[in-house]
């Protein structure tokens, strides 16, 4: 997918569909970390010049905050969460300001506890459902899923504790990696991606700079784009990175190999998004989404690591496919 970038968008609203208070119109400057680690995503938010009434709304009244961003014809949600912290202060003596810290998901994951009993025959979308069912009173719905193995338990399941070490144990056992992303459980298979067309990054749809190769993954700047999500891919150039220089020295040998297999470069230039950053200041410079993104076919590529002969070795690679 190709989008021109031009004619910036903004959208913030807090509070609920039906009473939400929108400050669209005022400066907004913001920073969103989005990842696909369980940690919940963050959002920091500095709105200016707002009325004492409106200052004093938003630290009381409204607990949801929901920010749009992008370019016409390409404009989306980059943060959907829950307000936790509103502080006031004065940045000039023209210009105050309240500062919005905002999560997406951090009641569920810090709060949210499970206490329930399977009978035998109980399978992962079970156990998935049953998570979900003590999350719901947090406002967590179910978001992108892969169909998850039917393999059915021989023995009943007690299932008692905080959701999140459940949901740790599911996803071990399903070879998946969970977060929530804007109020949804997420579950994203770690040797697939999100269906759907891949985010093309290239000098002609907004990229800033050279993506670079480092120990990380590959990170890659761009002009704020809201189709860039977890889980998602991106189609970049290969002969545009900038590769990681490996160091020489005998004793890192084996952590430059596994820096190697872990960062390979993609063949066909596809690359699976792990962070996703976004910075935006609607009367300043800063509208860049920042991601860190490693390659679809992540596959090991050293045979010598490849010994399907032996129990619990590495099989030889195969396809990388997206689920749905």
């Amino acid at each position: 997918m190709s989008v021109a970038q031009y004619l910036r968008q903004i959208s913030l609203k807090i509070g609920n569909d039906a009473e939400a208070l929108d400050l669209s119109e005022l400066r907004i400057r913001f920073v969103i970390r989005r990842g696909d680690l369980k940690t919940p995503n963050s959002a920091d938010i500095r709105i200016y010049n707002v009325s004492d009434a409106t200052a004093l709304r938003a630290q009381k009244e409204f607990e949801r905050i929901v920010l749009q961003a992008g370019y016409a014809g390409n404009f989306g949600t980059i943060f959907d969460g829950t307000i936790k912290q509103v502080r006031r202060g004065r940045e000039s003596q023209t210009d105050t300001y309240i500062d919005i810290t905002a999560a997406d998901g951090d009641s569920a994951y810090n709060w949210s506890v499970v206490n329930m009993s399977l009978a035998a025959g109980s399978t992962p979308d079970d156990h998935l459902q049953a998570s979900l069912q003590a999350m719901e009173s947090r406002g967590i719905t179910l978001g992108d899923k892969p169909n998850l193995p039917g393999n059915r338990l021989p023995r009943g399941k007690v299932m008692f504790g905080m959701v999140r070490d459940h949901l740790d144990t599911l996803a071990k056992s399903t070879d998946t990696s969970w977060s929530f992303q804007d109020g949804q459980l997420t579950l994203i298979p770690n040797t697939a991606y999100l269906p759907g067309e891949a985010v093309v990054v290239n000098s002609a749809t907004g990229m800033i700079g050279l993506p670079e190769q480092t120990q990380n993954g590959v990170n890659v700047k761009m002009l704020l784009n809201p189709s860039v999500k977890i889980g998602r891919r991106l189609q970049i150039d290969e002969s545009s990175i900038q590769k990681f220089r490996y160091d020489p020295a005998p004793l890192a040998e084996a952590d430059m190999r596994m820096i190697k297999i872990q960062n390979d470069l993609s063949r066909d230039g596809f690359y699976r998004i792990l962070v996703a950053s976004h910075v935006g200041d609607t009367r300043g410079n800063e509208w860049y989404t920042s991601t860190i993104c490693i390659s679809v076919d992540a596959t090991i590529t050293n045979q010598s690591m490849v010994n399907a002969g032996v129990p619990g070795a590495i099989f030889p690679p195969g396809s990388v496919k997206p689920y749905g």
